[in-house]
């Protein structure tokens, strides 16, 4: 007798880096699950490289150039990988509708989404807002149709959150790396956030690059181009203090790369974060109280990964003015450089 066929899950998260990164712990718990099972990720073009440097995704699909096909292809562009089931782990209309047309047999979403009414035929009472669940044990809840009721403890899924670079760092970024003397660490610093955080502030990233250069350690400053464009000015002031500005330097693929070789990484809520706590470096996250973007939500899961936030209740009057969040800056350079002084160096290569 033949093998039988191993069963193929589509999962879709179509948004940003931290939330496809917190949604590998159900590609995790699919190969638990279904043994050699083949799971599929479908995204968008900026997060393939998170994918491609996850050990649980076996495939990825690109909803931007799906997004290009006509319809007949779109729903042929599902329908190719003969899915078991697909997870709607972020609310798509166009991928629930092309996932019905496709004939997929299980269709998983939340029952909160009207669209799943119509194209789900398995829907999970999940309430994301007010829930005192961490992320990545938000999403494991939607494996319920496949698997029944899920203990999901953090302490069993934060090891599921998993990356590995999948290309070598280039040569001129190792070299970087591997000026340092013995005993110093090679910190990275993402002060922006693209708007997906509340912000420390610069006032106090400056703080803090200047406290570990005086300390002795080595500071990179990373971000896209454009944040590089506006952070032009105070790069230069602060570049006595820095080791290297690589704003716009990085490709994704090389950015996973280059945080999987340093020692950690000093941001917000931020994508960086959450990949370098996945990359097994020191991950620190800076974090306001509020709910839900605190860290009992939020917070990156990894072997080293740690986070601050100041200490006080749900603060209404960051509420009214997010761009003016006291409760993230109040957490001071001080507190955060003492954090990172007690890291300990990974090896360069």
């Amino acid at each position: 007798m033949s093998p039988e066929p191993r069963p193929t899950f589509l999962v879709s998260r179509t948004d940003a880096i931290g939330d496809v990164v917190l949604t590998l712990p159900v590609c995790a718990r699919l190969k638990e699950l279904h043994s050699g099972c083949r799971v599929v990720l479908i995204g968008r073009s900026y997060t393939a490289a998170v994918v491609a440097a996850c050990p649980w995704v076996d495939d990825f699909l690109n909803l931007d150039e799906v997004q290009q096909l006509p319809e007949p292809q779109q729903v042929a562009a599902l329908r190719q990988f003969g899915a078991a089931a697909i997870v709607h782990v972020f609310p798509n209309k166009l991928l629930a509708r092309l996932a019905r047309k496709a004939r997929i047999p299980v269709r998983i979403g939340t029952r909160n989404r009207w669209q799943h009414w119509l194209t789900c035929n398995r829907l999970v009472a999940l309430s994301r807002r007010h829930s005192p669940l961490h992320e990545a044990q938000l999403n494991l809840q939607l494996l319920q149709p496949l698997s029944g009721a899920l203990e999901t403890p953090l302490s069993t899924v934060a090891p599921l959150v998993r990356l590995k670079a999948a290309e070598p760092l280039a040569e001129k970024w190792q070299h970087l790396l591997a000026q340092r003397l013995p005993g110093q660490l090679n910190v990275i610093l993402h002060p922006r956030s693209r708007g997906s955080a509340r912000e420390w502030g610069l006032a106090n990233f400056a703080h803090l690059a200047q406290l570990l250069h005086v300390a002795g350690h080595r500071v990179l400053i990373t971000g896209t181009a454009a944040e590089g464009e506006e952070l032009a000015d105070w790069l230069r002031e602060h570049a006595a203090c820095l080791a290297a500005d690589l704003t716009g330097q990085l490709s994704l693929p090389q950015f996973i790369a280059f945080i999987a070789a340093a020692d950690g990484l000093v941001a917000g809520s931020t994508g960086p974060l959450h990949l370098a706590a996945a990359l097994g470096r020191h991950a620190l996250g800076l974090y306001p109280p509020i709910r839900p973007m605190h860290p009992g939500r939020w917070a990156p899961l990894g072997s080293h990964a740690e986070y601050l936030v100041f200490d006080k209740p749900d603060c209404q009057d960051c509420r009214t003015q997010p761009s003016a969040c006291t409760c993230i800056r109040a957490i001071g350079p001080p507190t955060v450089a003492a954090q990172v002084l007690a890291w300990h160096p990974f090896s360069v290569g």
